[in-house]
């Protein structure tokens, strides 16, 4: 029987930096993971992410809610879109992404956060001790 859970990003199981302006919340739910991203003015996946992820573009599918700010999403195929505060999305896998404005932009992600800005080496040397991992997402 699944049991009931609340869990606070204020006190994550793990705080994920950025390489710079911003950083990830993650926490642990019966049902996967969820994670508080908050993407500092100035944010972009290719320079921010990427050299965490090791993939081209960001491999992640995401699914979650704008708290606040506002963020551009261009997918790998060209089509983009903007979101903003109270927006919910799903952001399919192959795609860039970076803050508008002087706004941080605030998202509470429920798809994709198992090892979002996980550093490719840390993942690979989960799998190497064996632990039992998701496949990588970016």
């Amino acid at each position: 029987m699944a049991k009931l859970t609340i869990r606070k990003f204020t006190s994550p199981d793990q705080r994920r930096p950025f390489a710079d302006k911003g950083h990830v919340d993650v926490v642990e739910l019966e049902i996967g993971t969820a994670g508080r991203a908050v993407f500092e003015p100035g944010w972009k996946w290719s320079t921010h992410v990427k050299p965490l992820a090791g993939t081209r573009s960001c491999q992640a599918a995401h699914s979650g809610y704008v708290v606040s700010g506002r963020m551009r999403v261009v997918m790998d195929d060209g089509q983009e879109a903007d979101m903003e505060a109270g927006d919910c999305y799903y952001i399919p896998p192959g795609h860039d992404g970076w803050t508008l404005g002087n706004e941080a932009c605030v998202c509470l992600d429920f798809t994709g956060m198992e090892d979002y800005a996980r550093p490719a080496a840390e993942r690979r040397a989960g799998q190497d001790a064996g632990e039992q991992q998701p496949p990588a997402m970016h």
